[in-house]
Order: structure tokens, then C-alpha cells, then sequence
């Protein structure tokens, strides 16, 4: 049996298990990830982030994250606030912006002096093909038949697929009933983040996302930077936008085409713990 060390933590709600990989050694299939994520049989979480050394030079950490259906996904933005803070609590580093490697390109969290984590998520990917999404334009609004009925959409890659809608309110019932089709759409072949965005005014918004292998959570981070990307592009939001969750507020700006997206909120560790495999 092999015991393994980990840290739960909060990103509005959005919850991790963070696993150490530098200081000790971790073997996970897909099976062991899902029985960890069980919440009645397990730790319980929406992802499982494993912080390794890099393999890049000049890069501090490799970040990997698996959802708790065991997949692995290329990026996440409450994860990587929580990577940062995980790093420095752990002493695995004293700086306070570092360089993360992960499956999509390379991020840089850095701590702000109130204790929440500023993250350079990178310039958005918004080519279809990059998404990828399958279609036949590049506009902005794409149309989408799913469950019955066509909504229309706005594709943007964060280093993972989002398909933004805008809706008059994110409470009636639109997630729970298109979440998943639209997250297994045949149009998406690497399957989708469905976000759902209310628009409050130009600086404000209210959101809830279907994530890809997780379901509903109370936030997602790159959700909200997709969203905001998605709204800017199409004119209805200025560059800095309030984000409200069901988890709680984050805050996005993006300059425009080609600039990356910062995204800033909190990150909290819950409880350290070591489970027996």
C-alpha cells in the first residue's frame, strides 16, 4: 500500500486535492484518480492537480490536472490560483510570479499583496479549429442545434474549449438542460465547457458553467475569462469585468486581439491529509 500526501483547497468553491509530485513520488491511473474523487468514498473533488518538476528550462513547475472522471484536461483557472498558493505554502518556492508549464503553453500566477493570485492565463485562441469546434466560418456567433432547439454560441480556447452563450437568465433552467448536450456536441470533438453568461452591465456580469468531465461547478475560471472574451468580441462588454459565481467574484480584463487575458481571484488550502492507496 502507498500512502499519499495532499492539500485540499478552494478557488470560489471550485475544489482541488493538489498533490506534491516533486517531494514524493505519485503513480496515478484513471481508476485511482476516480475512486479519490469520489466524494462519498474518496477525498472528493472537481479536479486533481499534481505539481511536478518542469521539463522545460527556465520554467518553475509543470502543472497536470485531471477532472474527477479521471480525464486529464489541458488547463484551469481557479486551479491555477490554487497552484500558486499551494507552491508558496509548501515552501516549494520563495518568488512571488512564477513560470507554470502545463499541456497548453506556459502560465504565470503571481501572489498579489492581499493574498488573492493574479493569473496570466495567455492570449485566447478564437479560431474554431483551435478550439477546436467543427464549422464552416469564423464568426464570432455561431449558430448551434442541441437538445431540440439552436442556440447561438461563441467559441474560445483558454487552453481548454468553451462555448459561450449569452442568456436573459442564468437560472432558468438552460444549464441543467444543455449543459451536458452541449458538452458532448458532436461539433466539439475534444468535447466542451458550456458557459451560460448573464449580462449585468458592461462591467459586470453573472455566470454558470457545465465543465467538461465535472458537470456543473460553482466557478470556473477559465470559463470566466472565455465568457469575458466571448462578450468583449461581441461588443457588449468594456475591458475589466466583475465575474459573479455561485462560488463567488473574480475579476477579468483582456485588451483585444492577440493580448492575454489576467484573471485575479481568491485561493484558499481547506485541510492537509494523507490517504492510502
Amino acid at each position: 500500500m502507498t500512502q499519499l500526501r495532499f492539500t485540499k483547497m478552494q478557488g470560489l468553491g471550485n475544489d482541488f486535492v493538489v498533490v506534491d509530485g516533486v517531494r514524493q513520488p505519485v503513480l496515478l491511473d484513471t481508476a485511482t484518480i476516480k475512486r479519490l474523487g469520489d466524494r462519498h468514498f474518496g477525498i472528493g473533488f472537481d479536479q486533481l492537480l499534481l505539481v511536478e518538476a518542469p521539463t522545460q528550462p527556465g520554467i518553475d513547475f509543470r502543472y497536470r490536472i485531471f477532472n474527477a472522471d479521471g480525464s486529464e484536461v489541458e488547463q484551469c483557472g481557479n486551479g491555477a490560483r490554487c497552484f500558486a498558493r499551494f507552491v508558496v505554502d509548501q515552501r516549494l518556492t520563495d518568488k512571488i510570479e512564477i513560470a507554470v508549464e502545463t499541456a497548453r503553453g506556459v502560465i504565470y500566477p503571481r501572489l498579489e499583496a492581499d493574498g488573492e493570485v493574479t493569473v496570466n492565463m495567455g492570449a485566447p485562441r478564437l479560431s474554431p479549429a483551435e478550439v477546436p469546434f467543427i464549422a464552416d466560418t469564423d464568426a464570432v456567433i455561431q449558430a448551434l442545434d442541441v437538445a431540440g432547439e439552436t442556440v447561438d454560441i461563441s467559441v474560445v480556447s483558454m487552453g481548454n474549449p468553451h462555448a459561450v452563450q449569452v442568456v436573459a437568465d442564468v437560472d432558468n433552467g438552460m444549464v441543467e438542460r444543455l449543459g451536458a448536450a452541449i458538452e458532448n456536441h458532436p461539433r466539439f470533438p475534444a468535447r466542451v465547457n458550456a458557459g451560460f453568461m448573464q449580462i449585468v452591465a458592461r462591467d459586470e456580469i453573472l455566470l454558470r458553467v457545465h465543465e467538461r468531465g465535472a458537470g456543473e461547478t460553482l466557478a470556473c475560471g477559465t470559463g470566466a475569462c472565455a465568457a469575458v472574451v466571448a462578450g468583449i468580441r461581441r461588443g457588449l462588454l468594456d475591458e475589466r469585468v466583475r465575474v459573479h459565481t455561485r462560488g463567488g467574484e473574480l475579476s477579468i480584463s483582456w485588451a483585444g486581439m492577440g493580448q492575454p487575458v489576467l484573471m485575479t481571484g481568491p485561493a484558499v488550502s481547506v485541510f492537509e491529509g494523507v490517504i492510502t492507496l
